[in-house]
């Protein structure tokens, strides 16, 4: 029990430092946590100007118009993070936002018009749309294997929760001493940060469509749906994250009627509330560091879905101040396990190509349905009253998560049977440089080959059609009928004909009985010359190889 206990702190301690010890990942991870503190601060600044200028109808106004382009946008904009290196496209929000939040630290110092400071805010708010969908797509590529993707998502997650006190704390803090022009400023200050943290990022960018080849981007957007429809599982997460955001968008509503209406606690009830969800999400956040090494985040991902609601339930069935703020913290711990497992699962299941466009969808959907949530909670509350209304709201979530636990634990064995074949590659030199959605794509096309022992895999002089991998058994290399090499488990072969466009230069045959992973060529070449490192790994393998294998070839 022991030892068990030291190895899960063990993999909690690694999750963080994995992340700290990847200087891109470091630069990504810091740059959103001052992009979100920037956010909340100003959020709560403006909400303040807001109040001052037509009281919480304002306010509330105000919030939709910041919500409506994000719902509109996010899928429209999200194609930009797929044509280029992705982190240029968050130096670029960053600065607009930085700017916009800076202009509207002016009007106020100047006492200017309201109205200004509302279109800017709904500037920043249009290039706050991107942050997060090209954020969320760049992770993977900074990332090496599935466990270091979970263990950044879950960082994220732990700075996402502590940017949601630590920045409206910083609003707090500056309001006491100076006013919101100057909060206004200091969050302009934290986007300027968070983009200069990306200018020096270096990593081996994915291979993108070339400028002429590329369509509007509201084509391009129709592809990511696309991409969301014809896949079963991505739809399945996005449907459960829309009802995720619709109970989250009932909670705004819920959390005041519950505060005032239900428990007395008055207008000070709603921020202590919506705190311990805050306090909740940041201690789930460190519990969820112990998860990263498991092989069940569908799992997990049911578990935060479920405690999105459960929590609402029983706060109408035990109406007490002390038993709703420990109800409302679980809610915050299934965000953090929403935060891990589903950011996760779906970087892992889109396609690279797509990937920001696909979050772009998950976006919107949320904006959509925190809307939704907003209304029904209204209505609901109207027809069954405020107890009533939490229960019934409470139990969307956890039902739909006990419908769907048996497909997402099957989604488990998908991942799993993904990582295996990830891990067999990653034993062959010219893939270990691979960022993990390029090798992910390399095993989504791996074929199985058996051999019996004794029988020819190629011959000498055959057409190129295919590389292989071994995944057990023994092979022998024959150059000129002489065996030069012989091959076990994690070593390829077949790449001379592929990368040089010519015949086989050696016979492979079957030592013993094998069980191999084949490529074919258009996907073998488009991954392996997409990289730098990996083709000039693949070009000093054909050269060795053609050193020994056919050595009068080789000095042509």
């Amino acid at each position: 029990m022991g030892d068990r206990r030291r190895g899960r702190l063990h993999d909690a301690a690694a999750a963080f430092t994995s992340n700290w010890r990847n200087p891109n990942l470091r630069r990504a991870q810091l740059s959103f946590l001052g992009a979100w503190t920037a956010e909340w601060a100003f959020t709560v600044a403006l909400g303040i100007v807001a109040y001052r200028d037509g009281g919480a109808a304002a306010v509330g106004l105000v919030g939709l118009l910041r919500m409506v382009p994000s719902a509109i946008l996010a899928p429209l904009l999200s194609p930009i993070a797929d044509r280029g290196r992705r982190e240029r496209v968050l130096i670029l929000v960053s600065i607009v936002r930085g700017v916009a939040t800076a202009a509207a630290a002016v009007v106020v110092f100047a006492a200017g018009p309201t109205a200004v400071v509302y279109a800017l805010a709904v500037l920043s708010t249009i290039a706050a749309t991107l942050y997060r969908p090209a954020h969320s797509a760049l992770l993977p590529s900074l990332c090496s294997t599935g466990h270091e993707l979970a263990s950044a998502n879950m960082v994220r997650g732990l700075l996402d929760s502590a940017a949601t006190l630590i920045g409206p704390l910083l609003a707090a803090v500056l309001l006491g001493f100076t006013g919101v022009d100057v909060v206004f400023a200091v969050a302009a200050g934290a986007s300027f940060v968070a983009a200069a943290l990306l200018v020096g990022m270096r990593y081996d960018a994915p291979p993108r469509p070339a400028a002429e080849r590329r369509t509007s981007l509201l084509a391009e957007a129709v592809d990511g749906v696309r991409a969301v429809a014809a896949d079963r599982d991505l739809l399945l997460i996005l449907g459960l994250a829309a009802a995720q955001a619709l109970t989250r968008g009932a909670l705004t509503v819920l959390s005041v009627v519950v505060a005032i209406e239900l428990l007395g606690t008055g207008e000070p009830g709603v921020g202590a509330l919506m705190s311990a969800v805050g306090v909740g999400a940041v201690l789930g956040s460190l519990a969820a560091s112990f998860l990263v090494g498991t092989a069940r985040l569908g799992a997990w991902f049911a578990v935060g879905v479920g405690l999105w609601g459960l929590p609402l339930t029983l706060v109408g069935l035990v109406p007490q101040q002390s038993a709703a703020l420990g109800f409302l913290a679980f809610v915050g711990v299934g965000n953090a396990l929403i935060d891990l497992a589903g950011f996760t699962l779906i970087a892992r299941l889109a396609p690279d190509e797509v990937l920001a466009r696909v979050f772009g969808v998950l976006e919107s959907l949320v904006a959509v349905f925190i809307g939704v949530g907003a209304v029904v909670a209204a209505v609901v509350i109207a027809w069954l009253g405020v107890q009533g209304a939490l229960v019934a709201i409470g139990l969307v979530c956890p039902v739909l998560a006990v419908v769907c636990w048996r497909r997402l634990r099957s989604l488990d064995g998908t991942v799993d049977a993904l990582d295996a074949d990830v891990a067999l590659l990653r034993q062959v030199p010219m893939f270990r440089a691979l960022p993990l959605p390029s090798i992910e794509q390399l095993a989504r096309g791996l074929e199985p080959v058996a051999v019996v022992a004794g029988a020819v895999v190629f011959r000498q002089g055959d057409a190129g059609d295919r590389y292989y991998v071994v995944e057990s058994g023994e092979a022998d290399v024959l150059g000129d009928g002489r065996v030069v090499a012989t091959l076990g488990a994690g070593e390829g072969f077949g790449e001379i004909a592929l990368l040089r466009r010519t015949r086989r230069t050696a016979t492979v045959a079957a030592r013993t009985a094998l069980e191999l992973r084949a490529l074919r060529p258009e996907r073998f070449l488009a991954v392996v010359l997409g990289y730098t490192a990996s083709a000039r790994e693949a070009g000093e393998a054909v050269d060795d190889r053609l050193g020994r294998y056919a050595p009068d070839e080789s000095t042509e």
